[in-house]
């Protein structure tokens, strides 16, 4: 319960804030967007969150589903009067059930599946998620590319943090890292300041990082043959020091 308080009082509360500023530079909602468009609906986002991305894609028409573990960050997208054709479940990524072939399109956009800490739970997500895709449907999702000069830095201490609005206070959230070489995982602690005394403090998050070809050797172990990889929202080809951007089919 002390997590699920720190998650709600600090990551969920602050996140359309402090994302603005760092990721919707990446291109990525209008990334998303566009795969939707192409493709048709259903939708269904895996990790959703507060709709960064979710509301953009149903503000076009499309029938969507927003999957979320966090009940606070649901509650913040429904605060938003998100459009009609947005349903949402709050589930986990390795056993929700929404109806076998359904979906036209899924998407785990920001790095959703580096919350997947190890290979029995990455194969269950990704074995779900092609159960429920619909014949010629796509799974497109986005992870950081780890680059080896930086993961070998075992400890990562504070530096200058990111500075963002929220209700109109000037705060800044101060990130550092600890890397566990063997399970590929690393451990951030965000410590936030400036803001009202219930949004000051820090929480912790685990990620699992992958590298390019181990993530063709878990799509292909449950099912998808069709791969392609982008190092940005532009469709770049990949390369190593971007992203990692997938499009992955059956």
């Amino acid at each position: 319960m002390a997590y699920a308080e720190k998650y709600q009082s600090l990551l969920a509360q602050t996140y359309d804030d402090v994302y603005s500023v760092i990721r919707d530079p990446s291109g990525d909602v209008a990334f998303y967007v566009a795969q939707a468009a192409e493709v048709g609906g259903p939708v269904l986002e895996i990790g959703c969150g507060t709709g960064r991305i979710l509301i953009p894609t149903a503000r076009i028409g499309i029938e969507c589903i927003g999957l979320d573990s966090s009940p606070e960050m649901l509650a913040l997208l429904l605060a938003k009067n998100p459009p009609a054709n947005l349903q949402l479940v709050n589930g986990q990524m390795s056993d929700f059930d929404l109806g076998e072939g359904r979906f036209q399109l899924i998407t785990a956009p920001f790095r959703v599946l580096q919350h997947l800490l190890d290979i029995d739970s990455q194969l269950a997500a990704l074995a779900n998620v092609r159960q429920h895709l619909a014949p010629g449907g796509a799974f497109v999702f986005d992870v950081f590319d780890p680059k080896l000069e930086i993961m070998a830095q075992l400890v990562v201490p504070e530096g200058d943090g990111s500075a963002f609005t929220h209700q109109g206070y000037e705060m800044r959230r101060y990130d550092s890292v600890r890397r566990d070489l063997s399970a590929q995982v690393q451990s951030v602690t965000f410590r936030y300041d400036g803001g009202p005394p219930d949004l000051q403090g820090s929480t912790e998050i685990k990620m699992r990082w992958y590298y390019r070809y181990e993530l063709e050797h878990l799509l292909r172990r449950v099912g998808f043959s069709e791969l392609t990889f982008y190092r940005d929202f532009a469709k770049t080809p990949w390369t190593s020091g971007g992203e990692i951007v997938v499009v992955a089919r059956v």
